[in-house]
């Protein structure tokens, strides 16, 4: 019993049977496809994509315990191509000499690089290997197109506040594989405190349960309070991984929350993104870039508040910078939104690849020699400041993209005068 207890109790408490397993109700259900394959032990290669302490090892330890297959599992964080290659001889001898097939289950499969995915799929194609893998990140961004193409992928949700408290409650109880023989007296709200401590994440619910019953332990106390788990858990876990799908979605969360005018989810985003460590510079980035494409020329100054924030976050760094953000957010929140300098831009980088390199116009062509000018350089070019307005009735586009009007202007903020400019509505752009 002694040398059991000193095995961290996240790893003792993973369930034993399908019914133990709390969560992922919409893949277990009776009758749902991941439920039958593991009934069945019929097998395919598929990925299990999830967030951490969601279930994925524990799964695949599950279906290893009812599989006829020979079991192999590593990790993609410790072994490289040497290790795949023995593994895939061990499976071949299987194959040919038992007629058994090898189930290989490896965790963290985004860590291997493509030339080590590559080694598997001969042996996936062949059916000498079933491959099941593990993984945080997203499978379309992380996998070789071909080796994903060979692979079911099922998805793991985040675990609820409810789902981390039942487990919690159950390593509270069980006095053979969790915390019982202690007789601690922990309420469900302390239970639900640590759950939303760990963000879903069912192993560090339970490493944090851990530490807060060997903070009892230590002080002789068997009754929990709310200031003995801020002793075991000191903060929050922020979930954030600055190159994972986490990282973008939270940037996308914050660009689409500004766009639709609302700085509250926009302060909540940023904020999501700087309390977990995100480097403020990128978002600073994101934000200039959010001024030219989301409002460009409906407010001319957004362009103007974002460098300056960007700027106040150079000089004088966090957690100071944090509040420029913060201001930028909110002003970028309440500017008038409009895209049509973006749709501009891209109208004219469509015509500038997908259409013949038209020469330059002659009387649009500088002529520093007398031999350019010979040649008709210059010739015909109408200075715009000797006319009355300003402008001169001069085509500036090739002959062939004449009739092209890339720029269209809301009738948002300062692009609505721009509107009534282009539509002769006003001679000349109000000083204001």
């Amino acid at each position: 019993m002694a040398k059991t207890q000193q095995i961290p109790l996240a790893e003792r408490m993973r369930p034993a049977t399908l019914d133990e397993f709390v969560g992922q109700e919409r893949l277990l259900a009776p009758g749902s496809l991941l439920r039958q394959i593991i009934e069945a032990d019929e097998i395919p290669s598929f990925i299990l994509w999830g967030p951490p302490g969601t279930g994925k090892t524990t799964l695949a330890r599950l279906l290893a315990s009812r599989t006829d297959g020979v079991w192999i599992a590593f990790s993609a964080v410790t072994s490289g191509i040497k290790e795949i290659k023995g593994v895939m001889s061990e499976a071949e001898a299987h194959f040919n000499f038992g007629g058994k097939r090898t189930i290989l289950f490896v965790d963290e499969i985004h860590r291997f690089n493509r030339a080590q995915q590559d080694a598997f799929l001969p042996y996936v194609e062949s059916g000498t290997i079933v491959l099941i893998g593990a993984t945080t990140e997203n499978p379309s961004f992380e996998l070789n197109s071909a080796l994903l193409s060979r692979l079911k992928v099922f998805v793991l949700e985040e675990l609820t506040i409810d789902h981390v408290g039942a487990i919690l409650r159950r390593a509270v109880d069980d006095s053979e594989r969790g915390l019982g023989r202690l007789g601690l007296e922990i309420e469900d709200d302390i239970l639900r405190g640590i759950a939303v401590y760990s963000s879903g994440d069912a192993r560090t619910a339970l490493n944090s349960l851990e530490l807060l019953a060997g903070v009892l332990k230590r002080r002789g106390i068997k009754t929990a309070t709310e200031e003995h788990i801020k002793d075991a858990v000191q903060q929050a876990v922020l979930k954030y991984d600055k190159t994972g799908e986490h990282h973008y979605n939270l940037v996308s969360a914050l660009h689409k929350s500004i766009r639709n005018s609302d700085p509250d989810a926009g302060l909540y985003w940023l904020a999501r993104m700087l309390e977990a460590g995100e480097d403020p510079m990128f978002i600073a980035r994101r934000l200039v870039r959010f001024a030219s494409e989301d409002i460009g020329l409906a407010h001319p100054q957004a362009l103007e508040q974002t460098v300056a924030a960007m700027h106040a976050v150079d000089l004088i760094g966090m957690p100071e910078g944090k509040l420029a953000l913060a201001q930028s957010v909110v002003f970028l929140s309440y500017c008038p939104k409009s895209n049509a300098v973006y749709r501009a831009y891209n109208a004219a980088a469509a015509d500038a690849h997908n259409t013949l390199q038209y020469p330059v116009p002659l009387h649009l062509r500088n002529a520093p020699t007398s031999l350019m000018k010979d040649i008709g350089y210059s010739k015909g070019y109408k200075y715009a400041h000797d006319f009355k307005e300003g402008v001169a009735d001069m085509q500036c586009l090739p002959t062939e993209l004449s009739d092209r009007r890339y720029f269209e202007p809301s009738a948002r903020g300062f692009e609505g005068k721009l509107r009534k400019l282009k539509q002769g509505q006003e001679r000349s752009l109000p000083e204001d």
